[in-house]
C-alpha cells in the first residue's frame, strides 16, 4: 500500500501508541475501496469514525502488546523476546481485558484504558518498555573467566555504559555490576572468550504510563527466566482484574512493586 506525502504527515501526527492499529485501519479502508493509494482524506475520515461517540471504543482491543525489531535481525539484541511475545499474548487474550473494561467503562473505552506489554531484545529499549504497564527486557550477563586476556581493550571501548574498565594488574577486565546493563556487547566482542555470557533472560519493569501524571516503570530486582516472566505477568493481570475500577491503569494500584510481587531473583 502506497501513502501520499499529505497522508503520511497526517499519520505521523497520530500518537505513536495507536498509530499501528490506526495506519492498518487506514489501510484496510483504501483496500476495500479497490485503491492502492492513501490520500489525506481517507485519513481525515477514519479520524472522524475514531472521534465519533462510540467509534474509539469498537476499535479497541483491550490490550496492546509491543516489541521492538531484534526479531528482524538486529545486532544488538541479547535475549529474543519473539516467542515470549506469542506466549504472552495468548495469555492476555484468556484473561479478557476487553470484557472486563466493559463492564466497568461500557462504550467509554479508550485506548489509553488498554493493558499495554513491550518487549525488548535489549537495553537500548527501542519499543519504550519504561512507560507501558509491563515492560519485559532482554538481557545477557557477562562474566570474566579464567582465560588469559588479550588486552586489546575491545570490552572497555565497546561498551555504553562505562561499566567495563581494564586493570593492568590483573590484567583482566573488571565489571562494575551497578553500571552493567546487560546488553551482551562486550562478550561479542571479546576474541579471547574472557568474557562470556554467564546465562540470558528477561528483565521485568512495572507500573510505567503516560498521560496527565507520566510515570516511569519500576524494575524488579533479579533476572527471570520464561516462564517466570509468564508467572509474573499473570499474577499482574490477576491483580490488574480484581482492584482496578472504571479504567484505572494498573500503575495507579500500587505504590512499591513488592505489593504486587514480592522481590526475588532467577
Amino acid at each position: 500500500m502506497k501513502w501520499s506525502p499529505e497522508a503520511e504527515a497526517a499519520i505521523n501526527k497520530v500518537p505513536f501508541f495507536i498509530r499501528k492499529q490506526v495506519k492498518k485501519k487506514v489501510a484496510a479502508h483504501v483496500e476495500n475501496l479497490g485503491r492502492s493509494m492513501v490520500h489525506l482524506a481517507d485519513v481525515t475520515v477514519l479520524k472522524q469514525q475514531f472521534l465519533t461517540k462510540g467509534g474509539m471504543a469498537k476499535q479497541v482491543k483491550g490490550y496492546d502488546i509491543s516489541a521492538c525489531f531484534g526479531s528482524a535481525g538486529c545486532p544488538h539484541a541479547a535475549c529474543s523476546t519473539a516467542d515470549l511475545m506469542t506466549d504472552l499474548e495468548n495469555l492476555v487474550k484468556q484473561a479478557d481485558i476487553l470484557s472486563f473494561l466493559k463492564a466497568s467503562l461500557g462504550e467509554n473505552i479508550k485506548f489509553h484504558h488498554e493493558f499495554r506489554i513491550a518487549l525488548c531484545d535489549c537495553p537500548n529499549a527501542c519499543s519504550r518498555p519504561q512507560i507501558a504497564d509491563i515492560g519485559i527486557m532482554g538481557a545477557a550477563v557477562p562474566v570474566v573467566k579464567n582465560t588469559d586476556c588479550t588486552g586489546c581493550n575491545f570490552c572497555v571501548q565497546v561498551c555504553p555504559d562505562q561499566a567495563v574498565t581494564f586493570t593492568e594488574i590483573e590484567e583482566k577486565p573488571v565489571i562494575d555490576q551497578d553500571l552493567c546493563q546487560c546488553c551482551g556487547r562486550c562478550t561479542q566482542v571479546c576474541p579471547a572468550h574472557t568474557l562470556e555470557t554467564a546465562r540470558t533472560g528477561f528483565r521485568i519493569l512495572l507500573g510505567g504510563r503516560l498521560g496527565r501524571h507520566p510515570r516511569l516503570a519500576l524494575e524488579m530486582p533479579g533476572l527471570y527466566s520464561y516462564d517466570q516472566v509468564l508467572t509474573v505477568v499473570r499474577t499482574c493481570l490477576d491483580f490488574y482484574k480484581t482492584h482496578s475500577k472504571n479504567g484505572q491503569r494498573f500503575s495507579l494500584l500500587f505504590t512499591r512493586i513488592n505489593q504486587v510481587i514480592p522481590p526475588e531473583s532467577g
